[in-house]
């Protein structure tokens, strides 16, 4: 992601405004009056399977954390600045929005949804293209260079890990309208405890 203040902003800001379209969308559908072209997954969901979401990111947290230290290298982590977190929490609405939400195949068996469900968590890792690539300061955009080391791969790993648990928390039996809210949850906490590591770890370094 940018680090740039006014991109960080606008980012958040247009996050934002999607939400509010969802959020319409969900009170609709709570009046019992739906919106026929609602945003996907505006649907209530169990408190418990939120908890749970929840709770099963933070694992995954901890893990990536508990790897990181086993090889020696969460005191090279990325320094990020305060305002930084929020595209952060944008991004747990936004991503799950797009990949929970719209990059799944239904309706066409548990087989072909859970082949789409493992397919498109390899996209979603691909797509944090800065954990596995690197670019010399000031460099075109396709003079990159691939970081092929045990970090960008564990980092890619723990990418996959987790987009399978939010997938997985949309489609479990204890989700059963299918609410994208348990994803917002467990994705929203996922990066709020990296921040809180970071912080931890002394990788935040100024406001903006």
């Amino acid at each position: 992601m940018n680090d740039e203040p006014l991109m960080m902003l606008a980012v958040t800001a247009v996050a934002l405004y999607v939400a509010k379209l969802w959020l319409d969308d969900f009170r609709a559908d709570r009046r019992n009056t739906p919106n026929p072209r609602a945003l996907p997954g505006a649907k209530p969901a169990p408190v418990v399977a939120i908890v749970l979401a929840v709770i099963g990111a933070l694992a995954l947290v901890a893990v990536e954390t508990a790897g990181e230290y086993a090889m020696g290298v969460s005191a090279d982590q990325s320094n990020i600045t305060w305002l930084y977190l929020l595209p952060m929490l944008a991004a747990g609405f936004g991503e799950e929005l797009i990949f929970r939400g719209f990059l799944v195949v239904t309706r066409r068996g548990k087989a072909v949804l859970w082949a789409s469900i493992v397919g498109f968590s390899l996209l979603f890792a691909l797509a944090h293209y800065q954990y596995y690539l690197e670019w010399p300061e000031g460099a075109a955009w396709h003079a990159f260079t691939w970081a092929g080391d045990t970090q960008a791969y564990w980092a890619l790993l723990l990418l996959f890990l987790n987009s399978l648990w939010f997938y997985t928390v949309r489609f479990w039996p204890l989700n059963p309208q299918r609410s994208l809210l348990p994803c917002f949850g467990a994705h929203i906490a996922s990066n709020l405890g990296v921040f809180i590591v970071k912080l931890a770890q002394g990788h935040i370094i100024g406001l903006y």
